[in-house]
């Protein structure tokens, strides 16, 4: 039996991933946390996972902060790192810290399955979709050096959440589709969209994709 421990801060996303995986014989949630910070006191209080997976983007403590706590005061724990985020800082900086998997919320539920089996052998996975991104952006003899754009996602001072919402705004999501796919309020997005533009500078949505795409930001 694998026992796992889910983070999310999204009841509905929570939920869903909780029947999949109840759905499967030799898995078992033992808990579940809406931040960081909960998925702490479960361990505290003695509630120890085989597996936790956790999103990124959580108020108090988010999932890089807590895959850094976990890898260092609690080894025997894996780590699987489910977000909406495909940047390539967010999954350097996970495998770093000490995760064993990074997938994005889009995987199906067999990628998923096979993934947590996967790391609960042992194994370290990356999603399929970001596997393919990472052999075309070696390909790319102009990639921007990931030094810089960390560099630069600290200067401007971009939050985990404001990268999901530019990377669905680089799809061509409207604000409306945005809330609805992180169960955000449209006025909440608006605002996450207009702090883009105010802190890269640029004067419309179009010259922050412009921008995001010239700086490896997406």
């Amino acid at each position: 039996m694998i026992n796992i421990i889910l983070a999310e801060d999204h009841s509905v996303v929570r939920n869903g991933i909780k029947l999949l995986l109840e759905s499967q014989p030799h898995f078992r949630v033992i808990g579940e946390a809406t931040n960081g910070q909960e998925a702490l006191e479960l361990l505290k209080n003695n509630v120890v996972p085989d597996i936790l997976i956790t999103d990124i983007s959580m108020d108090g403590m988010d999932g890089i902060e807590l895959t850094k706590y976990i890898t260092i005061n609690y080894p025997a724990i894996k780590i699987v790192v489910l977000s909406m985020v495909g940047n390539s800082q967010f999954v350097f900086k996970c495998f770093e810290n000490g995760a064993s998997a990074y997938l994005l919320k889009k995987v199906s539920y067999e990628e998923l399955l096979f993934a947590i089996n996967h790391v609960s052998k042992g194994g370290r996975y990356l999603c399929d979709e970001l596997s393919m991104g990472l052999i075309e952006n070696l390909k790319d003899t102009n990639l921007v050096n990931s030094r810089d754009v960390s560099q630069l996602i600290n200067e401007i001072d971009l939050s985990e959440r404001e990268l999901e919402v530019l990377n669905l705004i680089s799809e061509g999501l409207t604000n409306i589709e945005i809330a609805d796919k992180l169960f955000l309020s449209k006025r909440t997005v608006e605002g996450h969209r207009q702090n883009l533009i105010n802190k890269t500078k640029v004067k419309n949505s179009a010259a922050l994709i412009k921008y995001a795409a010239k700086n490896g930001l997406i």
